[in-house]
């Protein structure tokens, strides 16, 4: 995805001096600030509440994934409207900006995908050409002009998502990335659990999940449903998005 600068980034890990990436194959943007702001981006937003609740998430989430030597998380909601798509990106760049850490977000919401209208970024190429073209990963990456941050969109829609998701090629992808690139967080932005069968039959390509669910809006019941089915599986804890004190709340175990 990068060049073999990968050493020197290593060695530089190591002092806590990040430099700036420098990316030869992936595709680079510029990003907009009014953009990210409008959207609730926090690279947007001068430093805040918003930015301090994601970056107390991040080290939460962190411990835990570095305690069990994890490094691929899903993020999902049990229904849609709660605000999961925002979540992964903002804690993606959170996780970004730490001294020896890069993240890779993935869209793999194909029935809406919502990270590259976050990033007002193209969307015409992404995952869907991967799995569906053999088109090779590096040319479908973006990097949205955030330092450490690639972004890999969902592309077009697929009719047959549940299915392509859960596909040998798209696990060989999971584990491909797990070991490529060992210190790289990859998050996975999902479909709402309970709307649709891609997530639960995706979850378990992944290390651990992340639920957000909203305040006044998620019900009690969605909430036990998503519980039951996600319990044989590693649930870092529950994001409560859309609090009225405008900061995050979340739980995480």
């Amino acid at each position: 995805m990068e060049n073999n600068a990968q050493n020197s980034r290593e060695s530089q890990a190591h002092t806590h001096i990040k430099g700036p990436f420098i990316y030869t194959k992936t595709k680079v943007v510029q990003h907009q600030p009014h953009h990210l702001q409008h959207n609730r981006i926090i690279a947007g937003f001068k430093p805040g509440p918003w930015l301090e609740s994601y970056k107390m998430l991040r080290t939460r989430c962190l411990q835990l994934m570095d305690a069990n030597k994890w490094n691929t998380l899903a993020i999902t909601s049990p229904s849609s409207g709660s605000g999961n798509s925002l979540t992964a990106a903002n804690l993606a760049i959170s996780i970004a900006m730490e001294f020896n850490r890069s993240v890779l977000l993935v869209d793999a919401n194909f029935q809406n995908p919502g990270i590259s209208q976050l990033f007002n970024i193209d969307n015409n190429v992404g995952l869907d050409r991967y799995l569906l073209n053999d088109i090779a990963l590096p040319d479908l990456l973006i990097n949205p002009g955030i330092n450490g941050l690639v972004v890999l969109p969902a592309g077009q829609a697929i009719l047959n998502s549940a299915e392509m998701l859960r596909s040998p090629k798209m696990v060989e992808l999971v584990q491909e990335l797990k070991q490529r690139y060992p210190s790289r967080i990859i998050i996975f932005d999902l479909p709402p659990l309970l709307s649709h069968d891609d997530t639960l039959g995706f979850i378990p390509a992944v290390d651990c999940t992340l639920l957000v669910i909203e305040e006044g809006y998620t019900k009690t019941e969605e909430l036990k449903k998503s519980a039951t089915l996600l319990k044989d599986l590693n649930v870092l804890g529950t994001v409560f998005n859309k609090a009225s004190d405008l900061k995050i709340k979340y739980s995480v175990n």
